[in-house]
C-alpha cells in the first residue's frame, strides 16, 4: 500500500510500484466525467491478479464512473486504462460486467436463459449463432446460482435477488480474466448474497479477478482480500488487513462515518 502523509496515493505511486506488465487493470491520471460534471481526479492503480476486490466509498465518490471509464461508458478526460497491458477495445473479450439492477431495462422481452446466453457471445464471434452447446453451458452456471428451475421465465418477472443471480450467471458463463460489478449486493434476499458470496470464491478459486463496488462495511474483511479506497481519487488500495483501518476510512468518508466496533471493524457508513 502506498499513501501520502494526508492518507492519498500519490499521483503515479501505486502504478509505478505494483504495475506489473500483465496486471488486470492499470489506471493512470485518469479524470473521468459523468454528465459533464468531473467525478474523478487524477485516480491511479493497479490491481493484482487473482484477487477479490472491494471498492469502497461514499455515495458520488466515483465508484460506478470509475467501472464505466474503465469500459468506455463515460467520457475520459485524460489518463489511460489498460487491462492485461493494452486498452479495454482490445481486451473487450477478457471483461465481465454486471451494471447495477437500476441501469437495466427489465421489460426487455428475454427470458433468463437467453440472458445468460449472452455472455458467450464474445466467444462466438459476429457470424456464429448460439446453440446446444452454448445453452446447456447456460443452464449450469444457472444452477451455480439456484435460478436453473427459472430459466424459461421473463426476465421482468423475476424477483431483484433472482435478477441479480441471472446477471451473475451470465457473467459466469462468459468465463472472463477480470469482473466488474457494481453493486451486486445492493437491495437482495440472504440467498442471493449468499449466493454471490459462493460465486466470487469460486471465480477466486478460478484465478479470476473481481472488483465489486460494495457499500456495507461490515462485511468488507469476510468478502474481500484487497480494498481500494475512492473518494473522487484514491485515498489508499492495498491488502484488506493494510487498508481498511479506522484512520484511512476517516479520511476516505470524512464527517460521514460513524459507528466503530472496539476492534476497529466499521458497522455503518453514512453517504
Amino acid at each position: 500500500m502506498t499513501t501520502t502523509e494526508s492518507g492519498t496515493v500519490a499521483p503515479g505511486d501505486v502504478a509505478a510500484e505494483t504495475e506489473p506488465e500483465a496486471s488486470p487493470l492499470v489506471v493512470r491520471d485518469l479524470t473521468a466525467a459523468y454528465r459533464g460534471e468531473p467525478v474523478l481526479r487524477c485516480v491511479n492503480l493497479a490491481l493484482p491478479e487473482g484477487r477479490l476486490i472491494g471498492l469502497i466509498g461514499p455515495n458520488g465518490a466515483g465508484k460506478s464512473t470509475l467501472l464505466k471509464a474503465v469500459l468506455g461508458l463515460v467520457p475520459v478526460l485524460s489518463g489511460e486504462v489498460l487491462v492485461f497491458g493494452m486498452p479495454y477495445r482490445k481486451r473487450r473479450r477478457l471483461v465481465g460486467y454486471v451494471p447495477q439492477r437500476e441501469s437495466v431495462d427489465w421489460d426487455f422481452p428475454t427470458d433468463a436463459l437467453d440472458v445468460v446466453v449472452m455472455g458467450l457471445y464474445g466467444r462466438l464471434g459476429w457470424f456464429r449463432r448460439p446453440g446446444k452447446k452454448e445453452r446447456e453451458i447456460a443452464m449450469e452456471c444457472l444452477e451455480k446460482v439456484g435460478m436453473a428451475a427459472y430459466a424459461d421465465r421473463q426476465i421482468g418477472q423475476l424477483s431483484g435477488g433472482q435478477q441479480q443471480r441471472v446477471f451473475l450467471a451470465r457473467a459466469l458463463a462468459q468465463d472472463a480474466r477480470l469482473y466488474l460489478m457494481d453493486e451486486p449486493f445492493a437491495g437482495v434476499d440472504a440467498a442471493t448474497e449468499k449466493a454471490i458470496v459462493g460465486l466470487l470464491g469460486e471465480l477466486k478459486s478460478r484465478g479470476k479477478t473481481v472488483v465489486v463496488v460494495h457499500h456495507d462495511l461490515s462485511t468488507v474483511r469476510d468478502y474481500f482480500d484487497w480494498v481500494v479506497l475512492l473518494n473522487r481519487e484514491v485515498v489508499a488500495a492495498g491488502p484488506t488487513d493494510e487498508v481498511f483501518r479506522p484512520e484511512l476510512l476517516q479520511r476516505t468518508y470524512g464527517g460521514r462515518l460513524a459507528v466503530f466496533r472496539e476492534n476497529g471493524a466499521p458497522t455503518r457508513a453514512e453517504g
